[in-house]
């Protein structure tokens, strides 16, 4: 028998883009089985000597504005894969594939209607068969820039507890977080008490989201500084002045083109999720909680 995640990570990056798709339909453009020579690797013997690489790319971007007129100038053209692929092997010699992968990733979702973009690169003469690496990447994962030639911000998250919430020492704790001079998002779960179980998952997904944006409201109503914000929009302009902000994460989660995978009613889950799409400096847990596997940030466990 055979097994559908041993397909699937050999399948095009197509077909992965569509199984990791949310409910809602969106467009994408491919690049299939474009194979160009580059001088790249990290062993002796390929230095010098160009190989052949195949490329397969998969981009899903924004709608097209409407009316579309048949023009070119309002789709994002095949040529800009392309030209994002020549560029990146023009620019400098590589070892890594990786490296390339996420140059050219990075160089496609600089275009205004890229949203996410999987990137397969093949070795097709190191061996008899093909040698290669694939990525995905999406735009919300691109850190927050504080101003036109300025660096780059790194937020800490920090998801608190019910019990930490309630607490007398809040105000000193979220001193503490001020202190730290990086932007300070604030992420919470589920609030006490039971939540409304409708039986059908888009319909609880949305419940749950609520549920965790009245708990926001909590919050902030403990401290003046807990402003509750809602798109990233208002995280991003939050970041630049430096200010302290509580998410409310239904609209984020619902538009986000690659949302979190498990339910939304793991607080924990949802809040690493965000840290990742924001590229922070690290997690922090505050309150007696088990700190998740596997994250692309550092997760800091702080008691309650």
């Amino acid at each position: 028998m055979t097994n559908p995640d041993t397909t699937l990570a050999f399948a095009h990056p197509e077909e992965r883009a569509i199984a990791s798709a949310p409910a809602d339909p969106r467009d994408r453009i491919s690049l299939r089985d474009h194979v160009v020579c580059a001088d790249i690797g990290a062993f002796q013997q390929e230095r010098g000597h160009g190989q052949r690489l195949r490329f397969n790319v998969v981009v899903e971007v924004r709608p097209a504005p409407e009316p579309l007129d048949d023009d070119v100038d309002r789709i994002l053209s095949y040529d800009r894969i392309t030209e994002a692929i020549s560029a990146e092997l023009a620019a400098e010699r590589l070892n890594l594939l990786e490296t390339l992968a996420a140059r050219v990733a990075e160089r496609i979702l600089a275009e205004p209607q890229a949203m996410r973009v999987f990137v397969r690169i093949e070795k097709l003469d190191r061996g008899p068969g093909a040698l290669g690496v694939e990525i995905a990447r999406s735009r919300a994962s691109v850190p927050v820039q504080a101003g036109e030639g300025q660096e780059t911000l790194h937020p800490v998250v920090a998801w608190l507890s019910n019990d930490v919430i309630a607490a007398p020492d809040l105000p000193a704790r979220l001193d503490r977080l001020e202190a730290s001079g990086a932007p300070v998002i604030l992420a919470v779960g589920l609030p006490e008490g039971a939540v409304p179980v409708s039986g059908q998952k888009p319909t609880q997904r949305r419940i749950d989201l609520l549920a965790i944006e009245q708990n926001a409201w909590v919050l902030a109503a403990r401290d003046p500084r807990c402003v509750v914000v809602a798109t990233r929009t208002e995280i991003d302009w939050a970041m630049r002045r430096r200010q302290m902000v509580v998410w409310a994460p239904s609209k984020i989660v619902l538009d986000a083109v690659d949302g979190p995978k498990g339910a939304v009613r793991d607080g924990v889950a949802l809040a690493l999720w965000l840290a990742e799409q924001m590229a922070a400096a690290r997690l922090e847990l505050h309150g007696d909680v088990s700190a998740p596997a596997g994250s692309r940030v550092p997760v800091v466990p702080v008691a309650a």
